[in-house]
């Protein structure tokens, strides 16, 4: 089982903090630019902070896009974190309608900036919030969250906008944000995504990003 870790480096990721946290959880940490590298890739992470318009131009520039979705298709683990997951999905509602990856059906749109009641709600959406189940899923048995205690898991979030997944089985984990259940952990067969951000997230985003490691 390798310990490798893949880091996409396409200029829109904090990888300092990323590759330190990988680290701590045993990684060897690749970090690529060339999209022929991901060839040879047996766990692949794809950060990312910033627009999604121009996190797809960076990744389309030197045909990373597809090389990404070629690798997906092999089986083998993908992990996106912050804008990294949103990535992940079919289309973005920032700033127009822009395409993604297109790994996992959905849209990507603005969190809500008001309530049911009609108070204001601060956007975006920064600090610590708990997890929770997504609406149908009975536990994280057989996900990056498994080895996370449900009762002890707040995880720290900076963002916009919200992932939505056509299908409700991609949602793993939710938060609460005023009324809404913002997705804040997705996952379609061997492709992961995480809202917040692991690296800033203490032991409950080491623990996660522990149990990506370890994913054969």
């Amino acid at each position: 089982m390798s310990n490798v870790v893949t880091v996409i480096d396409y200029g829109v990721g904090n990888l300092f903090s990323v590759r330190r946290a990988l680290e701590h959880c045993g990684a060897t940490v690749n970090l690529v630019s060339d999209p022929d590298a991901l060839k040879d890739a047996t766990k692949v992470l794809l950060p990312g902070v910033g627009a999604f318009s121009n996190a797809m131009t960076m990744l389309s520039a030197n045909g990373m896009d597809q090389a990404i979705k070629e690798y997906a298709s092999s089986g083998a683990p993908l992990f996106g974190i912050c804008l990294g997951m949103q990535l992940l999905l079919d289309c973005s509602h920032e700033f127009g309608l822009i395409n993604g990856l297109g790994l996992i059906p959905g849209t990507v749109e603005p969190i809500p900036a008001v309530d049911n009641s009609g108070a204001r709600l601060k956007i975006p959406h920064i600090g610590w919030s708990d997890l929770v189940c997504a609406a149908g899923r009975p536990s994280w048995e057989g996900t990056l969250l498994a080895s996370v205690e449900p009762h002890n898991s707040a995880v720290y979030f900076v963002h916009s906008y919200m992932a939505v997944p056509d299908d409700g089985a991609h949602r793993v984990a939710d938060c609460r944000y005023g009324d809404t259940a913002v997705a804040a952990v997705i996952g379609r067969d061997n492709v992961w995504g995480a809202q917040f951000h692991p690296e800033k997230s203490g032991k409950v985003g080491l623990s996660m990003l522990r149990d990506f490691v370890a994913l054969k």
